[in-house]
C-alpha cells in the first residue's frame, strides 16, 4: 500500500506468507549442514533448515538472523541471499514464499542449542542429509550448486 497526497492505494490480489530459511555449511573436507528437527506441525519430528516467518516491517536478513538465533542459538552476521522458493504446494499451510540464505562457517565456531520451534539441532554431511521437510531437499541442491561454483578448478 502506498500513499500519495493523502490517498491510499491498495490492490486486490492474493498475498503469500513470507518466510526465510538459513543454510549453515561448515568449511571442512566433508562439509556438514546445520539442520533442526521440527517441534511442531507441519512435519513435526522431521529435519529442516532453521527458519520461519518474517515479521511485518522486518528486513529479510534480520529475519534470517533472528530465526537462526531463536532456533539454534547461533549468531552469524554475514549471510548471503541464495535463492527464493515459491512453488505452489511447497508448504501445506498455504502459499508461502521463502528467501533462502547461506553462510559458510568454521565448524569449531558452531555450538548450536535447540530452542523455540526446534526439538533438536544437528550437523549432517552435506552429501548425505536425512530426509528433509517442505522443499528443503530442493533448496539443499541449490546450496550444493552454489558451493560447487566456488570451488577452484
Amino acid at each position: 500500500m502506498s500513499t500519495s497526497g493523502g490517498q491510499k492505494h491498495t490492490y486486490e490480489y492474493p498475498r503469500p506468507a513470507l518466510t526465510v530459511d538459513v543454510a549453515i555449511v561448515t568449511r571442512e573436507a566433508r562439509p556438514r549442514v546445520l539442520l533442526i528437527q521440527r517441534k511442531k506441525d507441519p512435519f513435526a519430528g522431521s529435519w529442516a533448515f532453521p527458519g520461519g516467518f518474517v515479521d511485518e516491517n522486518e528486513r529479510l536478513g534480520d529475519a534470517a538472523r533472528r530465526e537462526l538465533a531463536e532456533e539454534t542459538g547461533i549468531t552469524i552476521a554475514d549471510l548471503e541471499q541464495l535463492y527464493t522458493s515459491g512453488d505452489p504446494g511447497r508448504d501445506p499451510r498455504g502459499w508461502t514464499v521463502s528467501v533462502v540464505y547461506l553462510a559458510q562457517v568454521d565448524p569449531d565456531a558452531l555450538k548450536p542449542v535447540a530452542a523455540d520451534d526446534a526439538s533438536a539441532v544437528g550437523l549432517f554431511p552435506l552429501d548425505a542429509p536425512p530426509q528433509l521437510s517442505f522443499d528443503h531437499a530442493v533448496l539443499l541442491g541449490r546450496v550444493r550448486a552454489r558451493l560447487a561454483d566456488r570451488k577452484p578448478d
